[in-house]
């Protein structure tokens, strides 16, 4: 191929990944627009095609695996959590023993009363006791003894 028509493929390709980012905001495409900026560079200066293609993979791996994460946090720092999701961290009392096995368990938390599972199934919980919500999973709360 051309390294002219090579480095038209990549801008090409660059261009479309940032208008799908654009359109779905999701910062999915946004690490492979890196990869084919970086092979756009690399066709611009002669480099093989293959060497090209390795790197648009390398470089979109990287980015993908090693700043996401962050601009992930950086993103969401402002982010409220909001309903259930804002439970995940607080403090609730055992209203009725919480017996996995049995199906049993209740908690109060935020004035609410839910039906609460231990984290582990040879866990029992006595009422009165206070315990900390680790995750929700469905309509049940996951707590683990404070």
């Amino acid at each position: 191929m051309d390294i002219n028509l090579q480095a038209v493929t990549w801008l090409g390709l660059f261009v479309i990944l940032l208008i799908v980012e654009a359109i779905t905001l999701g910062l999915t495409t946004i690490w492979f627009a890196g990869g084919a900026l970086v092979a756009f560079g690399l066709a611009i200066a002669g480099v093989d095609t293959l060497i090209q293609i390795v790197a648009f993979c390398v470089v979109s791996v990287v980015l993908l695996f090693v700043t996401r994460p962050t601009a992930m946090r950086w993103l969401n720092k402002e982010r409220v959590k909001t309903n259930a999701e804002s439970l995940v961290g607080a403090v609730a009392i055992v209203t009725e023993p919480i017996e996995n096995l049995a199906g049993k368990g209740r908690v109060q938390v935020k004035g609410q009363s839910w039906s609460a599972r231990a984290v582990a199934d040879d866990i029992q919980i006595e009422a009165g006791k206070q315990v900390r919500i680790t995750k929700i999973s469905g309509v049940k709360l996951i707590v683990e003894e404070v």
